[in-house]
């Protein structure tokens, strides 16, 4: 395995200088609804693609904040790109959940620390027990960053005689499934969020993984489990570390929307400076305090998390619906602050030579993902509030 030769700070530079190519490459990657290979290469040699891997397999294994800083200032150069980064370093993360002879496979296939893992997490796929493993059968749709993954995790029901509900999660090689071209969205158009189909496709037993063990850090065969920070637990983790995307992309709609204000006038009326209006200056503190909000509570969740994950110990039940309930209002903060900005930028801000429109098309279609949304995570943090059960195993 390759030696670990760089740090944060080290791979967080490097993204930064690579913000206004990643930004200039968002019609590109938008029009061909995949990232442009440029913005890929620029974060491989980053080294961002080694940050959620395990020392032990040449990675960077950074604290949860390093991580997030990270997919922060790529999405701020572009939010599909963020996206994918965040879905091809949290799943490499959820592979270190995974018994030590799957981790030894997947990383000995692909070598250096570096490691692209996307997956389809909603059980549309049908797994079948067989001698040494499962076949398994179905597609998953939004299986973001397919394209461009070494590997993939697919979640499926496997089929029984009762009516018991298994759900597993299977990871396979990204090459070994069908990929649809079927991606025609108006927002995240750039994250190739293909549908995956497996056919009759065998996945050994050490490479499948119980849902519920997973989710609670429970899988067997894992000997490397002292590793610091790594026990986040997978909902929190996954929802954290996408919540970083959101406050990226607020971060550059603020930006945009800065630096088209000099020298912009408001239509049909005698203001020649924008600028100068109280109300756009009214809107314009609302949108950057709404960013400095989501940040300031984002900090906190990932102390607590980090706190947590370095001590060794599993939160309450309370403890982490209530982290679930913050990260998705996170996510609104983020969504609001564009939304804010959006309202005052004038007609000429919808010209797709315009990076703001995407923005804030990006930012709006992805606050509608289901484990983002406030609905979800408010209604069972306020369930546990008022003393009943969360009524979900997502948190």
């Amino acid at each position: 395995m390759a030696t670990v030769d760089i740090d944060a700070g080290t791979v967080l530079k490097a993204v930064r200088e690579s913000v206004q190519t990643l930004r200039e490459n968002g019609r590109v990657s938008e029009e061909r609804g995949w990232l442009a290979q440029e913005n890929i290469e620029l974060l491989e040699r980053a080294g961002v693609f080694r940050s959620a891997v395990p020392h032990r397999f040449g990675g960077l294994d950074l604290p949860l904040a390093d991580q997030f800083a990270l997919v922060a200032e790529i999405a701020r150069g572009c939010g599909s790109t963020g996206w994918v980064a965040n879905a091809w370093v949290s799943s490499a993360w959820i592979i270190s959940q995974y018994p030590d002879l799957a981790q030894e496979e997947i990383h000995a296939a692909t070598g250096g620390g570096s490691l692209k893992v996307s997956g389809g997490f909603t059980p549309t796929g049908r797994a079948t027990r067989t001698e040494g493993g499962f076949v398994l059968n179905g597609s998953w749709r939004f299986n973001t960053g397919i394209r461009g993954a070494d590997w993939n995790i697919l979640a499926a029901l496997v089929e029984r005689s009762d009516d018991v509900h298994e759900e597993v999660y299977a990871v396979v090689p990204a090459g070994e499934v069908a990929i649809a071209d079927d991606w025609d969205v108006s927002a995240a158009a750039g994250t190739g969020s293909c549908t995956s189909t497996a056919t009759g496709l065998f996945v050994p037993a050490h490479r499948v993984v119980d849902g519920f063990e997973v989710l609670e850090g429970q899988v067997p065969g894992r000997a490397h489990t002292q590793d610091s920070g790594r026990e986040y637990g997978l909902t929190a983790y996954v929802m954290a570390l996408s919540a970083a995307a959101y406050l990226g992309m607020a971060r550059a709609g603020l930006e945009l929307f800065l630096e088209r204000l000099p020298g912009k006038g408001i239509a049909y009326t005698h203001w020649e400076e924008q600028r100068a209006h109280p109300y756009i200056q009214f809107q314009t503190a609302a949108a950057a305090n709404k960013i400095s909000a989501a940040q300031a509570l984002a900090d906190s969740f990932i102390r607590r998390m980090q706190a947590a994950a370095d001590a060794g110990e599993r939160m309450s039940l309370h403890e982490r619906v209530e982290l679930r309930s913050q990260i998705t209002y996170t996510v609104l903060l983020a969504k609001e602050a564009v939304e804010t900005l959006h309202s005052v930028s004038g007609a000429s801000v919808i010209q797709r030579s315009q990076p703001f429109q995407r923005v804030h098309r990006d930012i709006q279609g992805l606050a509608l993902h289901g484990l983002m949304a406030p609905l979800g995570g408010f209604e069972a943090y306020g369930r546990v509030l008022v003393g009943l059960d969360p009524d979900t195993e997502f948190f």
